[in-house]
Order: C-alpha cells, then sequence, then structure tokens
C-alpha cells in the first residue's frame, strides 16, 4: 500500500499542472494564436465581429487589430485582470458600452486608434488607473469631455491626432498630470486657451500641427516649465505676440512655426527675431517661414528680408510723415497769404475811405 500512497500524492501534485494546462489549451480562442501557456494572445485580422470569449484569465497582451469588431459591450474583458496591453486598431468601432473597460485595473496600454469612435463616454477611463499610453487617433472624435479621462491619473502619451475635435472642456486634461506627450495633430482647435494646460507640468512634446488655430492666448503656454517641442505649423497664425512665447520657462523649446499665413510686417519679424534671440527657444524651421500677406510679399522667405520690412516700413512712415509736414507747411504758407492778401485789402479800403 505504500506504492499506492505514492502514487496519490504524484497525482495530487501533478493534477493542478495537468488542469492548467488543459484549460490553458482550451482557454485560447479558436481562431486565435496563444503563446507562452496564453500570455500572449494573437488574433490579429481573423476577421471577428466581437471580442472573443475563453481568453485565459493570465493573458497580459491581447492583439484584436484588423478585425470588424463594432461594439465593444460591458461584459468583453470582464476576468482579465491581468491584462497590460490591448490593441484594438484597424477595426469599425463606434461605441463603447458603458462600463466596457472597467475590469482592466492594470492595463498599461490600450490603442482605439483607425477606429470610428465620435465620442467617448463619461465613464470612458474607469477603472483605467494604471493606463500609461492611449492611442485615438484617426477616429471621428468631435469633442473631449471633462470626465472622460478623469481616472487616467497615470497616463503619460496621448494620441488624439487625425479626429476632429473643434475644442476641449477646459478640465478635459486636468487629471493627466503626469502626461509627457500630448499629439492632437490633424484637429479642427481654434484657439490654444488660458487654463486647458495648467496641470501638464510634465509635458515635454505638444503637437497641435494642423489645426485652423489662428490664437494663442497669452497665459495657455505658461504651465509647460518641461516643454522641447511645440508643433504649430499648418495652422491660421497670422500673427504672434512675443510675450506669449517668452513664458515659456523651459531649458529648451523647439518650435515648429511654418505653414501659417503670416503677414509679414516690420512687427511680426521684429517678434521673430526676438524669439530666435532668446536663448532657451529655437524657431526649428523659421527659414521656411513664407508670407501670405501683403500681395506684394506673398511667396517671400521671411527669414530673406533680414530688416528689409523695418526699414521698408521706416521708410514708408517717413515718407508719410515728410508728406504730411510738406501738406501743413503748405497749407500755413497759404493761409498766411491769405492773410496777408486780406489785410493788404484792408488797408487799401481803409485809404480808400480816408480819400
Amino acid at each position: 500500500m505504500p506504492g499506492f500512497g505514492c502514487t496519490m500524492l504524484a497525482t495530487m501534485f501533478l493534477l493542478p499542472l495537468l488542469l492548467n494546462a488543459v484549460l490553458g489549451f482550451k482557454l485560447c480562442p479558436s481562431p486565435c494564436l496563444c503563446y507562452e501557456s496564453s500570455d500572449l494572445v494573437d488574433c490579429r485580422s481573423r476577421g471577428l465581429t466581437r471580442v472573443p470569449s475563453s481568453i485565459s484569465h493570465g493573458t497580459w497582451l491581447l492583439d484584436l487589430s484588423a478585425n470588424k469588431v463594432t461594439e465593444v459591450h460591458t461584459r468583453s474583458f470582464i476576468g482579465l485582470w491581468s491584462l497590460k496591453i490591448l490593441l484594438m486598431s484597424n477595426n469599425s468601432i463606434h461605441i463603447l458600452h458603458p462600463q466596457s473597460l472597467s475590469s482592466l485595473q492594470f492595463l498599461e496600454k490600450l490603442d482605439l486608434s483607425f477606429n470610428r469612435l465620435r465620442w467617448l463616454p463619461q465613464d470612458f477611463s474607469q477603472g483605467l488607473y494604471s493606463l500609461q499610453e492611449l492611442r485615438l487617433s484617426n477616429n471621428l472624435l468631435q469633442h473631449l469631455d471633462s470626465k472622460s479621462l478623469e481616472d487616467c491619473g497615470s497616463l503619460r502619451k496621448l494620441d488624439l491626432s487625425y479626429n476632429h475635435i473643434r475644442g476641449l472642456d477646459i478640465k478635459a486634461l486636468s487629471s493627466l498630470s503626469r502626461l509627457s506627450f500630448l499629439n492632437m495633430e490633424g484637429n479642427r482647435l481654434n484657439v490654444l486657451k488660458d487654463g486647458q494646460l495648467n496641470r501638464q507640468q510634465t509635458l515635454e512634446v505638444l503637437l497641435l500641427n494642423y489645426n485652423n488655430i489662428s490664437k494663442i492666448e497669452a497665459e495657455s503656454l505658461a504651465p509647460l516649465r518641461r516643454l522641447s517641442l511645440l508643433g504649430l505649423k499648418g495652422n491660421q497664425l497670422e500673427h504672434i505676440r512675443f510675450k506669449t512665447f517668452l513664458k515659456l520657462q523651459t531649458t529648451s523649446t523647439y518650435l515648429q512655426m511654418s505653414l501659417n499665413p503670416w503677414i509679414c510686417d516690420c512687427e511680426l519679424q521684429r517678434i521673430f527675431g526676438k524669439i530666435n534671440h532668446v536663448r532657451h527657444l529655437h524657431v526649428e524651421d523659421y527659414k521656411d517661414i513664407i508670407c501670405h500677406a501683403p500681395a506684394q510679399l506673398a511667396g517671400s522667405l521671411l527669414a530673406s528680408m533680414d530688416s528689409q520690412l523695418c526699414i521698408a516700413e521706416t521708410a514708408s512712415v517717413l515718407v508719410i510723415t515728410i508728406t504730411v509736414m510738406l501738406a501743413v507747411i503748405g497749407a500755413l504758407v497759404k493761409a498766411e497769404r491769405n492773410h496777408k492778401n486780406k489785410q493788404a485789402s484792408s488797408e487799401a479800403e481803409s485809404q480808400g475811405q480816408e480819400k
């Protein structure tokens, strides 16, 4: 019987391992490939229309890219407590149901780019306490609500590029105090407002290229103490204020400013001249800044004019001043002549009466 006891002990020891192996095999969705005991689940380009069931609870990477998923349901990811990376780009997702991501408390990277999302639900970030990277580029987002990202306090990279966003709630990014990278290229922003970036003191890269920005409010850049790159090319800027950029109290910041409809005058040339002489500010594409107006300068490079605009403006002012002065002198001379003529006429009249 001692042999029987040993056999029983061995069976009891091996049974959990055998069950785990069997369950691990069974918990791999049939159209997908699983690696490292189902910790890595590859479901790319499988024609899936929904998130598959039977995914191992131990999975830490799930790739659902390039499928035909249209909705993410409330219970789609229930039980996937170990998931750290979730890739769902290039689907047709247009609906995220309430609390559909709330069980993913250890998720660090979420890719929802190249989908058809028009809005983010207010509880979008509920439970996403560990999220560090969020990709939402190339969707149809029109607005970013103040509550949609409020639980993403650990977020470091946010990509919202190539959506249809016209504006941000003043508190839309207020919970993202650890953000270091923000990409909002290719949207429809009109104004960079004071207060929108108040909590982004750790932001290093801010990409706002190819929007419709025509105005940068005076204090909008002031909180960005670590900014190393600010992209503003391809917007609708005609003029800028030197003080706005001087408030960027950073170690070194590179600015991208070309492809805007600049109105080239002495003031604009002076502003860029001042910016280029500030030690920590560098206009990366200054040599590519092209004048849009006035008409006689359209297509000319601002850098090629050196101080010509100010010289021309000074000459114009001098010409106008001299013209005005000559006109005034002429008027005074004429008035004096008229006065003398009247006086002479009066004297002649007086003499005629005396006779």
